[in-house]
């Protein structure tokens, strides 16, 4: 037993050493490549000035939520960052929703309807707020993951374009894809590949950006799926105005 539980000790051991050098050569291999130290470096600065230009802003945003494929609640807000840096959101408007009809059949397809959206409305929330982590990217988690070694140029895409590929940026296991203009500068799109409170429960994202003329960048449209529910949200921004 005694031999059994010194070799479970060296292994031990040598599993944490070999997590402790790989750890270590990730930092190397990032201190020793300038072209990715300064992509990231623009990045980081890009998305704090955009931030700051975004909170002289105010829009509209359109959410649809749909599960397995069938619509199910559409929402209208205006929008304007916070003081804290996040999203204020002010309802336009009732939802959206199916027309229930008149009688006892009515009322008992609209009782069916609302426990439906109970059932989504808590899986939809949870959604939401993990994603408003990854989008739009925080200048302090990229400095993170850069420190981590946890950056890396992904594959040669859209000429004019590249592409920066983040690993463990929210949580273990994730990943997040931005593709940067090199001109601008700044985000053309990005994916995300996260997941809930468990691995198996997936969340995948789709971000599309645009400028505001003469303005900063925004997301112009974004897609996430939760995988496991079948249940999509899409989200549409428009009408910036400056305040």
């Amino acid at each position: 037993m005694k031999g059994k539980t010194r070799r479970n000790f060296w292994i031990t051991l040598l599993g944490t050493f070999v997590l402790v050098i790989s750890g270590c050569f990730n930092g190397l291999a990032f201190a020793q490549n300038p072209e990715l130290q300064q992509k990231v470096a623009d990045l980081k600065q890009a998305a704090a000035q955009n931030k700051q230009e975004l909170a002289q802003y105010t829009w509209i945003e359109q959410t649809t939520i749909s599960l397995k494929g069938e619509q199910k609640k559409q929402e209208q807000y205006q929008v304007r960052l916070g003081p804290d840096g996040k999203p204020q959101k002010t309802p336009i408007g009732a939802p959206d929703s199916a027309d229930s009809g008149g009688g006892r059949h009515g009322r008992l397809k609209e009782h069916v309807v609302e426990k439906k959206k109970e059932e989504y409305k808590e899986y939809a929330d949870q959604i939401k707020e993990l994603i408003q982590q990854y989008v739009p990217p925080d200048k302090n988690l990229i400095q993170q993951a850069s420190q981590q070694g946890n950056i890396l140029t992904g594959p040669e895409g859209t000429p004019g374009q590249y592409q920066l590929v983040i690993k463990n940026y929210v949580k273990p296991g994730d990943k997040m894809t931005l593709v940067i203009d090199k001109a601008q500068k700044a985000l053309s799109s990005l994916s995300i590949d996260s997941y809930l409170n468990d691995p198996k429960d997936a969340v995948n994202v789709s971000v599309q950006f645009a400028a505001i003329p003469g303005g900063p960048n925004h997301v112009a449209t974004e897609t996430i799926n939760g995988v496991s529910k079948q249940l999509t949200i899409n989200v549409q921004n428009s009408n910036y105005q400056k305040l």
